[in-house]
């Protein structure tokens, strides 16, 4: 009897310093990755969440912007790092959903190389015109579209961006015939729809909200399943006449694979609690984010789901990466 609680003392004093550590995390400072430029939506969000966070986990939070390849390679920096809480990532529809549906070799899994921590709110694409162009509603341009099928030009962002996709399924679920035309950016992409050289793009809300204000474009539906709080009195292209029509343009934090459990669901009831202040939830409206509460499992199912239908339209609509 003697042996044995000497062994179960020896095993508690090994075990202690990682109890320990777990309990202390944090205790360094954490790095969130942004896998795209400085100044965009997801470096405004990153900093925006990494400034509340480091103020609560009494940490800096470090944000460390590695664009390129459409998010994949700062998404493939934290995949490789080391799962002890302290590198994050600040992923999208491109780095989980779309790129991995797209492209053909990838240097990480999107469903099994990162836990989930939270889906941290989705921004609606919306259709737009020219302001000098003839349609006036989604109806007027489809059947333009079916008329003199390939005719009709969309500039999006760039290949593979949630703007490009969004016109991806338009041809599928509408039937209607576009040919894309990929731009390096949303700034290059639009004024060339403001300038009348291209007819229509898909663009976020975001960044069309202040020309369909002063004018320039004209909005005709947006992309997600119900209307955006940007634009309220845009309808959703399924009230258009599309149906099945859903997508929207999600940021969402992850951490890599085999973090342990006890930080992640720490994380997302932390970040979750950051979401409802109120300055912060006028924040995410000025960058036309809706959030939904969700807990990690909730998340991964979310992530699933958007992997299998980006999957079903690069098949179905047979998109090659350029």
């Amino acid at each position: 009897m003697h042996r044995r609680h000497l062994l179960l003392a020896a095993l508690a004093v090994c075990h202690a310093p990682l109890a320990h550590a777990q309990d202390a995390w944090p205790a360094k400072p954490i790095r969130l990755v942004v896998p795209f430029a400085a100044g965009g939506t997801s470096d405004i969000l990153a900093r925006t969440i990494g400034d509340k966070l480091q103020g609560v986990l009494k940490q800096t939070v470090v944000i460390d912007n590695k664009a390129g390849a459409g998010g994949v390679i700062g998404a493939d920096v934290v995949a490789k790092s080391p799962p002890d809480g302290y590198t994050l990532l600040l992923g999208t529809i491109a780095s989980h959903a779309i790129n991995p549906a797209l492209q053909p070799k990838m240097p990480y899994n999107a469903a099994t190389d990162f836990a989930p921590v939270i889906l941290l709110g989705s921004i609606s694409n919306v259709l737009l015109v020219g302001a000098e162009q003839p349609f006036k509603n989604v109806k007027d341009l489809i059947a333009a579209a079916k008329a003199k099928p390939g005719s009709i030009t969309f500039a999006s962002a760039g290949q593979g961006s949630s703007q490009h996709m969004s016109g991806e399924m338009f041809k599928l679920l509408a039937g209607a015939e576009l040919t894309h035309v990929p731009y390096k950016g949303s700034a290059p992409a639009i004024q060339d729809v403001i300038g009348g050289q291209v007819p229509m793009s898909f663009e976020t809300v975001t960044v069309a909200a202040p020309h369909i204000q002063s004018g320039r474009v004209r909005a005709l539906a947006v992309t997600s399943a119900a209307r955006s709080p940007a634009l309220p009195t845009v309808p959703t292209l399924q009230e258009a006449g599309v149906a099945g029509f859903d997508v929207a343009s999600w940021q969402a934090l992850y951490a890599p694979a085999g973090t342990p459990p006890a930080v992640v669901q720490r994380l997302n009831a932390e970040v979750e609690k950051i979401l409802a202040q109120p300055e912060i939830k006028a924040k995410l409206d000025s960058l036309g984010l809706v959030h939904s509460p969700n807990t990690p499992a909730q998340f991964v199912a979310f992530g699933n789901a958007e992997m299998a239908k980006w999957v079903k339209v690069v098949k179905d609509g047979r998109v090659k990466a350029e």
